[in-house]
């Protein structure tokens, strides 16, 4: 039985790119569980670890079990995409 995917988008509230990935998510109907870097250091410290030193957002994980894709400000084309594979 496959494993059952899931997403995190890290964020913060006053992100313009953030509002529009997740306007785009919600549009599509994904499910997703949203981070506010800006209330959760743990979340910050990771987006700038995986990120190399950069608070980039949004930052997206898609969780495939053993097997994660990052998405750093994707373009809706990037993320279309991402959802598509």
């Amino acid at each position: 039985m496959p494993e059952k995917s899931s997403l995190t988008l890290y964020g913060r509230a006053d992100c313009d790119d953030t509002e529009r990935t997740r306007d785009r998510l919600r549009a599509l109907g994904v499910a997703f569980t949203e981070v506010d870097i800006d209330h959760d250091t743990a979340a910050d410290a990771f987006v700038h670890f995986i990120n190399r030193g950069f608070r980039s957002t949004p930052t997206l994980v898609f969780d495939h079990g053993h097997r994660k894709v990052v998405l750093t400000e994707p373009s809706d084309e990037e993320l279309d995409g991402a959802l598509r594979s």
